[in-house]
């Protein structure tokens, strides 16, 4: 019961952000179009993720919160958070905060990219038995795809490598489909 009240408080807390993020975003861009500059391209959002754990035969369910900021015409930065729990009922998790850059092009109304982060595993081991906390790797392919200037839809598939755990480490995979808000305003480069 823990384990399900907290999946449903971190999804509702990720949702609630998102919604809050959308309702505010005509104050946080307050400023004239026109004299307006920035320093790179803003995106934020949240996903559903499906992960194989690569612990046990089973599969994870969960979410994802992320933001991009892209800093020239095919250069970004990538943080995101997610939250995976096993579907079986066994109180069992994974949780990852990750940073990282990422390469993206841009061919019309698509955004395809590659991504390399580093960052922080929780495990949570069947039925309560202990929390441990990893280095992990992580390396991406995805693409957006533009539903106007502001909505963004996405799907990515990430390959994870956790260092230090036992049996020789860790690599789960995560496949996410998500939705964001990009930021518009005065664009920088094309």
């Amino acid at each position: 019961m823990p384990s399900t009240f907290h999946h449903r408080g971190s999804l509702a807390i990720a949702w609630l952000a998102l919604a809050l993020l959308l309702a505010c975003s005509s104050i946080l861009h307050a400023q004239a179009t026109s004299t307006a500059s920035r320093a790179g391209d803003l995106q934020v959002g949240v996903g559903y993720t499906t992960a194989k754990p690569d612990y046990a035969q089973q599969s994870f369910q969960g979410f994802t919160a992320y933001a991009d900021f892209d800093l020239r015409s095919h250069l970004g930065l990538e943080a995101e958070v997610h939250q995976v729990d096993s579907t079986t009922g066994d109180q069992s998790y994974q949780r990852t905060y990750e940073i990282g850059g990422r390469y993206f092009r841009t061919y019309g109304l698509l955004v395809p990219y590659v991504k390399a982060m580093v960052g922080r595993g929780d495990f949570n081991y069947p039925y309560g038995q202990t929390d441990l906390a990893y280095t992990l790797y992580a390396g991406g392919i995805g693409a957006d795809f533009k539903l106007g200037p502001q909505l963004r839809l996405r799907g990515e598939y990430e390959i994870q490598s956790w260092s230090g755990f036992s049996n020789g480490g860790l690599t789960p995979q995560l496949v996410t489909f998500g939705v964001a808000y990009h930021f518009t305003g005065k664009p920088r480069y094309k």
